[in-house]
């Protein structure tokens, strides 16, 4: 491959965007991550199971289909956002490291300013999502994830933890979607968006794996640096924290067995992770951090599950 070709070395081969978009388009496009949507699953999925935990609260059968949708559009556009502004960041360490360096801003397919431009235009998009949710304190809970997304880019210099703060950003909305129904929070959404943390926590360190010898040499951090040989031990605290938490959150919302059995099969997906789980092999890291899509799924099925049965109850 060369860049002449403007592919991202760690990007998919033969995706959508190499295949069907406009040439035109393509670095701005993998720029955003649109070739990669993991990233968007990862930050909707939360907004899904709050919005599910609001529709159990309300003895609804379904979670409002309207919020569901903005959520999806929101969580496309803002990751497209997020990850505009962290290769901005970041495009002069993103140069130096191997699996990085031919993304859109170092290899110079999409200049500074064309970045900046196609940021504030997925950030538009976002608003507009945002607005769309027609609640005041939501509105203002969604502008307060700014000031997480805006120091998240920065952590990994000064920090081994970086992955704390892209849980506090990726979890937000865990509370967005109890906001957007009630306009308030309560106990369940707070202690969904403290078990999604540790959760994010866990899922980012095995993602972190991919590029632990390069961080090491242009010296920023990361709990895969910091946790080393000792990763499967911390996933197991972190994810069975995650599944604590939301245990108590569905304590609080009266769950019934269907809820704790999609739990309970959310935590098996999570523990046959840490027991696959081999460091110093980053293609099977890759797909690790890519099955919590589906074990974020199954979760909400048992959510959806559990609201179904209390509305026909």
């Amino acid at each position: 491959m060369t860049m002449t070709e403007g592919r991202v070395a760690d990007a998919v081969r033969g995706s959508w965007v190499d295949t069907l978009a406009p040439a035109s388009w393509r670095p701005y496009l993998r720029l955003a991550r649109a070739d990669r949507p993991i990233g968007s699953w990862l930050l909707l999925l939360p907004c899904w199971w709050s919005a599910a935990f609001a529709a159990i609260a309300a003895g609804q059968a379904l979670p409002n289909l309207w919020h569901m949708a903005l959520f999806a559009i929101g969580a496309v556009a803002m990751r497209g956002a997020g990850c505009t502004y962290n290769d901005l960041v970041d495009r002069d360490i993103d140069a130096m490291v191997e699996r990085t360096r031919s993304r859109p801003l170092p290899s110079g397919q999409v200049t500074g300013r064309q970045a900046k431009l196609f940021l504030m235009a997925q950030v538009v998009v976002g608003a507009l999502v945002l607005l769309a949710l027609a609640k005041p304190f939501a509105w203002a809970l969604g502008i307060a994830s700014i000031a997480i997304i805006a120091i998240y880019p920065f952590m990994k210099r000064i920090t081994s933890w970086p992955q704390s703060v892209l849980g506090l950003a990726f979890s937000w909305g865990a509370l967005m979607g109890w906001a957007a129904a009630f306009d308030r929070l309560d106990a369940a959404p707070i202690l969904l968006y403290a078990g999604s943390i540790l959760w994010v926590i866990g899922y980012d360190t095995i993602y972190a794996h991919q590029d632990r010898e390069d961080d090491a040499i242009v010296g920023v951090r990361s709990t895969a640096l910091l946790f080393g040989e000792r990763t499967p031990l911390f996933l197991s605290l972190f994810y069975s924290g995650a599944v604590f938490l939301f245990a108590v959150a569905l304590w609080t919302l009266g769950g019934s067995v269907l809820a704790y059995c999609g739990l309970a099969a959310f935590a098996l997906h999570l523990a046959w992770q840490v027991a696959r789980i081999d460091i110093a092999d980053p293609a099977l890291c890759l797909r690790l951090f890519k099955s919590n899509r589906d074990a974020g799924l199954i979760f909400l099925a048992g959510l959806m599950a559990e609201a179904a049965l209390r509305a026909a109850g």
